[in-house]
């Protein structure tokens, strides 16, 4: 049976050499791999965590080397970040376990030349503990504070202003809130707190939005029976307020764009009754199937998968009331719940402008004169979000903006959002 520490190190190295995702990584390793309930938790804890503060790590190592970070051999760098997040930031775990331990890998996995480095580097770490530089760079400090590369954290201070910018890295270390979407089509918000509370999960009602619940203490949430009755779906706060947003209603013809994992899908099917017609989509087939899968367990019948590009749904797809556009991001406003996404090259996310007004422009044709057409991301860049949308309604004067647009800034209980609702014009309504 392997232990917690032997799987945070074939995790992140699988992560560091493929380019492998952390969640994926660790269903893979759980999958194939026999390990007790303490040891799951505790490896996910550690994958997570050195993932989300890697910089900040190597900024506390490199004090105490010699030599440069980059020259050490790959496993004994990232036994030396897992002893170091053990160290620092984990308050449960003795000093001594934590030093003895990584010693204890490095010879395990081919490195024992280094044991004493490790041995040496940890106790000088754990003696020195946390200070955070304070200099007179900004970026730089908050940088190694929130493990941020300096480009990233300039672009949300540039976007959105210092405070909200320490704000949005502040809320990306930790652990973050999870959120339920009651199915009211089952059961109601009190009825399923009941349930909950009787299988050991606690439970908080959400202030605006009453079909919405905060769990805490959940463990794998598969497991619970209420799970499984399909009485509920996993759905994060600002994807729910998306849909209340979008506000589908009894009856609508909606199509769902890119619709995986499917919650903002079910979200709609609740508020319509399981009358009308929703349209799920995304490219891949196995995603699709997936949403198909939690239709039937959610006891959901008016929703249609179809696994097809969202640039040619228009070509079978017309008159929707409703059309959602939940485009492919930069995922800037997740990296609390998905770490490596902070680490991306920036190059990639330049692409992504184009990608998502192409999208916009091509889904809008499906909806008909008077429906309503929103796009939403999970980032936080104007480039992305403001700046697509008010393109895509000068180059598309038959839609107009019902509202303003609305940015969510994560706080650590919910992630950060874009959503901007648009209108296309009745045919009798002059511009």
């Amino acid at each position: 049976m392997a232990n917690a520490r032997d799987c945070a190190f074939d995790v992140l190295q699988k992560m560091e050499r493929d380019g492998a995702y952390s969640t994926v990584a660790l269903r893979t390793y759980f999958g194939r791999t026999e390990m007790s309930q303490q040891d799951v938790q505790l490896a996910t804890a550690l994958v997570f965590g050195v993932t989300e503060r890697k910089l900040t790590l190597d900024y506390f190592l490199a004090k105490h080397l010699s030599q440069p970070i980059k020259k050490l051999k790959p496993q004994v760098l990232t036994i030396l970040r897992i002893g170091a997040y053990q160290l620092l930031f984990m308050d449960k775990i003795p000093a001594s376990a934590a030093v003895n331990e990584a010693v204890k890998s490095v010879k395990k996995n081919g490195c024992a030349f280094a044991a004493g480095l490790v041995n040496a580097i940890l106790r000088k770490v754990a003696a020195a503990g946390v200070t955070y530089p304070q200099t007179d760079n900004p970026v730089y400090d908050l940088s190694i504070r929130y493990s941020c590369p300096e480009w990233l954290v300039s672009h949300f201070i540039n976007a959105y202003g210092l405070k909200n910018a320490e704000q949005i890295l502040s809320s990306s270390q930790g652990e973050n809130h999870l959120y339920i979407r009651v199915n009211t089509l089952k059961i109601l918000p009190d009825e399923l707190r009941v349930i909950l509370q009787d299988e050991g999960v606690e439970t908080a009602c959400v202030e605006d939005l009453p079909s919405a619940l905060a769990l805490k203490n959940v463990g794998d949430i598969t497991r619970l029976q209420a799970f499984t009755d399909g009485l509920f779906f996993v759905q994060d706060y600002s994807s729910q307020l998306c849909c209340e947003i979008l506000d589908a209603q009894e009856g609508d013809f909606l199509v769902d764009c890119c619709a995986a994992p499917g919650g903002k899908s079910f979200t709609s099917c609740c508020k319509m009754n399981n009358k009308g017609k929703v349209l799920s989509c995304d490219l891949h087939p196995f995603k699709t199937d997936m949403i198909s899968e939690n239709a039937k367990r959610l006891g959901i019948s008016c929703l249609q998968t179809v696994c097809s590009d969202a640039v040619y749904l228009k070509n079978t797809v017309r008159n929707a009331d409703r059309v959602l556009c939940d485009v492919p991001c930069s995922g800037l406003g997740v990296i609390g719940r998905k770490p490596e996404i902070r680490y991306k090259d920036k190059s990639e996310i330049d692409l992504l402008p184009a990608l998502q007004l192409k999208i916009l422009t091509s889904c809008s044709e499906m909806v008909k004169n008077g429906g309503t057409l929103v796009y939403s991301t999970c980032t936080l860049n104007p480039a992305e979000n403001e700046e697509v949308c008010n393109a895509f309604l000068k180059n598309n004067p038959a839609f107009e903006a019902v509202c303003d647009f609305v940015t969510v800034i994560p706080d650590g209980t919910k992630d950060g959002f874009f959503v901007a609702k648009m209108r296309k014009k009745a045919e009798d309504v002059s511009c």
